[in-house]
């Protein structure tokens, strides 16, 4: 008798412990803080970001992960933000090394043993990403200069989110983050909130990360990239 009403209580909290992680829909502390790193660097709130990016450090992200997520954002908000986000992290790792402060550094990216060519890699990734094939004929910006095309495979989808310091759902965060911070990139921001979606992300999720946003950045972005984000969950 006691066996099972021992066996009933295992299955029932297991049960219990399943439903639990099923329905967590919140953004961990390290995702948060992520999206808060990421929109400061691409607005150049370097002030800020020295505060975020401590608070980083001591959620648990290591250095090689904020730092991967700075190089990332260069390819949206450009060189001059990323350097800019790079030499923050430096001075707050002088800083608290002064404190008697060891972050872990983390792992750095593992090498790529792969023999297919760049634009392959790169076009596979962004298929992964989007859940839609790359097949047809180019068109709009892609045909006419076909240049940025192989730029955007080789490099951004190959180079950058090949990396494997970051997950695809942490680089989307990163993506998002900075287009929301700089603004005037719809189109864009539509597109990587559906990727968003489509590698994990819950609409709960991109609920907190528009908060985020608003206490990182402010109201104007904020309610921007919330009327993008509610008619992509329209849509889908």
């Amino acid at each position: 008798m006691k066996k099972a009403i021992y066996s009933a209580i295992i299955i029932l909290a297991a049960i219990t412990n399943s439903k639990a992680q099923t329905t967590n829909t919140d953004l961990s502390a390290k995702q948060r803080s992520i999206v808060r790193i990421s929109a400061l660097t691409g607005k150049g709130d370097l002030l800020n970001l020295k505060s975020e990016i401590n608070a980083g450090l001591n959620s648990g992200l290591t250095i090689n992960q904020i730092r991967e997520a700075i190089v990332h954002l260069y390819a949206y908000a450009g060189f001059p933000r990323s350097i800019q986000g790079l030499q923050t992290l430096i001075s707050v790792l002088d800083e608290r090394k002064v404190k008697g402060i060891k972050d872990e550094k983390g792992k750095e990216a593992s090498p790529i043993n792969n023999q297919r060519s760049k634009y392959e890699r790169g076009k596979a990734i962004l298929e992964e990403l989007t859940g839609v094939p790359e097949t047809g004929s180019k068109t709009g910006y892609a045909a006419f200069a076909p240049e940025i095309e192989v730029f955007l495979k080789e490099h951004l989808f190959a180079d950058i989110f090949e990396r494997d310091v970051l997950t695809y759902a942490e680089r989307e965060l990163v993506t998002v983050s900075v287009l929301s911070s700089i603004g005037g990139v719809e189109p864009m921001l539509r597109s990587h909130l559906n990727i968003c979606l489509n590698v994990g992300l819950s609409p709960d999720q991109l609920q907190q990360f528009v908060g985020l946003i608003k206490s990182s950045i402010g109201n104007k972005e904020a309610k921007s990239t919330q009327s993008i984000l509610d008619e992509v969950l329209k849509n889908k």
